[in-house]
């Protein structure tokens, strides 16, 4: 009987990681199927692939340089268009700038604002919330009333109050817009904190001994990160659309840099005798804000349960 019992365990030993790979992949494939069932995602994955591959080779699908300007050009309709050529797809601009190679090189703006303002707002709030849902009390409270003081200030106007202060550019404008766009992440951590600290693993972890920042960073964390990463897909485009509002009042990205917000404003007075030099740059936010929201809902609906989903 101890011969069998010897013989036995190895090989129940060597099917219990058989059978929890088998489930491991079995998951995979689950969430392959839904990605692939889910057109919303793809599509707005698509578009923002898209959009990060013209920014990545943006010099060299560009056709001219974004900054040359040639008075002798300028205000030339699109190429389909009467009076349009071909050297400049579509159209130039008020001093002859290339309209096509400032739309291509302001991709790389939007996203840089949107990627790094979401990211800085993704610190301040996953912190902050998390802070708060873990040690509640006094601390909870604290973070409760500035949540609360930021949900009051009208954001634009304090965003330009801002920017006027400090200075305009580029870093200050992902700095301010990040730094006042981080509610939806603590809201978010916070409840999901309340209710991790609340479940067996984190009383198990801190039974065997871990530190809160153990508890916290390994065991808390990682659980929520997939309500995190949806959260940050929607403040992309909200960075984006902010961007866009403060170039287009003038105290965002300076000219001659190639924003598309600052391409509307600097268009808005000939919109109704060449409403290229608007439609093109908004038509371009509007890809970028929608494909960042379909990607956003899509990631919410393939990371739900089966009983949510």
């Amino acid at each position: 009987m101890q011969t069998e019992n010897t013989l036995a365990r190895p090989g129940l030993a060597a099917a219990e990681p058989e059978s929890a790979t088998e489930l491991l992949a079995q998951r995979r494939r689950h969430f392959w199927r839904r990605v692939r069932g889910h057109t919303g995602l793809q599509i707005g994955a698509g578009i923002i692939l898209t959009l990060l591959l013209v920014a990545l080779f943006a010099p060299w699908l560009a056709p001219h340089d974004p900054y040359a300007q040639s008075l002798t050009h300028r205000l030339l309709p699109p190429a389909w268009a009467e009076g349009g050529s071909w050297t400049y797809p579509l159209g130039t601009d008020q001093v002859g700038r290339d309209y096509l190679s400032r739309l291509i090189h302001g991709t790389r703006i939007s996203l840089l604002v949107g990627f790094g303002a979401a990211s800085v707002g993704c610190l301040v709030g996953v912190t902050l919330g998390i802070l708060a849902g873990y040690f509640g009390g006094r601390i909870d409270s604290a973070i409760s009333f500035l949540l609360t003081c930021q949900l009051a200030l009208p954001g634009l106007l304090l965003a330009m109050a801002l920017v006027f202060i400090i200075g305009p550019s580029l870093w200050v404008v992902i700095g301010i817009i990040g730094g006042l766009h981080w509610t939806y992440y603590l809201v978010v951590t916070r409840t999901s904190t309340l209710r991790l600290r609340q479940l067996d693993f984190v009383a198990a972890a801190k039974a065997i001994g871990s530190s809160r920042r153990q508890i916290l960073f390994y065991e808390i964390l990682p659980n929520m990160l997939n309500q995190i990463i949806v959260v940050f897909t929607f403040e992309v485009g909200i960075a984006v659309l902010a961007e866009a509002a403060l170039s287009f009042l003038g105290v965002g990205v300076q000219p001659p840099t190639p924003s598309w917000g600052l391409m509307i404003a600097e268009g808005k007075a000939a919109i109704f005798f060449r409403p290229w030099l608007v439609v093109f740059p908004g038509v371009a936010l509007f890809l970028l804000v929608i494909g960042a929201n379909l990607l956003g809902d899509g990631l919410r609906d393939v990371t739900a349960p089966d009983k949510r989903s």
